[in-house]
């Protein structure tokens, strides 16, 4: 099969497939996201046919936003693959005008890129705040990246003592905001938690996405346990206690420290 097969497949499903024929690009945009996941998490299982799946899934999001757009008369996937060729050669002077960059070192190439990408959105009217390149990802990663852009000019706690305070902090803010009952204000204090809990890995040398992905996929395997368990007695979970439940919770950790 060639790109130009999976390109016509894709048009013959925007105007025969239910499903496919309503989406809109912004509808879309949440399975892209889910997509990016599933490659990562495909790329640490190590499983060789999953990420070839995952990232044939993760290509179609591409295909699909851009059939949309060629819809209405804005680009096409080939408009897509050329702009990113560009981008690509152009942000990569060190490896394709190599007689006036090959001398470059490695922290002088990143501060070429920088300059390169600085100079793209101005050509573009983009944003040159300190904060607008960071990427519209995962927001655990967002908050991440924001803090580190405002600690480089000095907007930061001065030790983690501090940063376990500003904790402490909202989390009294986050109770006070329950007591009250008022949803609005429980959703901005858990934020604010969240955020601050955040600065604490971040002056641990520790990414919080990452760190989170570890624990949500430790949890997938120790439940994984406790559903094995019943099917192997002929139960389901609802029909096991709480305490069976935290028992066997207990073995699958053991289980996993081995």
């Amino acid at each position: 099969m060639s790109l130009n097969q999976l390109l016509e497949v894709m048009s013959v499903l925007r105007q025969e497939c239910p499903w496919d024929k309503k989406q809109t690009p912004k509808s879309l945009t949440k399975y892209a996201i889910e997509e990016a996941y599933e490659v990562e998490d495909a790329v640490r299982s190590g499983n060789i046919e999953n990420i070839k799946s995952e990232l044939g899934d993760l290509l179609l999001q591409v295909v699909f936003q851009s059939q949309m757009y060629s819809e209405q008369g804005e680009f096409d996937f080939n408009a897509v693959v050329d702009t990113l060729t560009q981008k690509l050669i152009r942000r990569h002077p060190h490896v394709f005008q190599k007689e006036k960059f090959d001398h470059l070192s490695e922290e002088e190439v990143r501060l070429l890129w920088q300059t390169i990408k600085k100079q793209e959105k101005s050509d573009n009217n983009i944003s040159s705040s300190k904060l607008s390149d960071v990427k519209h990802g995962p927001s655990l990663q967002q908050a991440q990246e924001i803090q580190e852009r405002a600690a480089s000019v000095g907007f930061d706690f001065e030790n983690i003592d501090d940063a376990f305070l500003k904790v402490d902090e909202e989390l009294n803010e986050l109770k006070e905001a329950i007591r009250r009952q008022q949803q609005a204000d429980i959703q901005a204090e858990f934020g604010d938690c969240l955020f601050a809990l955040i600065n604490i890995g971040r002056k641990l040398n520790l990414s919080s996405e990452m760190s989170l992905l570890l624990t949500t996929s430790k949890f997938r395997n120790r439940f994984a346990f406790i559903e094995e368990y019943a099917t192997a007695q002929n139960k389901s979970m609802d029909e096991m206690t709480l305490k069976e439940m935290d028992e066997l919770w207990e073995q699958a950790k053991v289980i996993e420290n081995k």
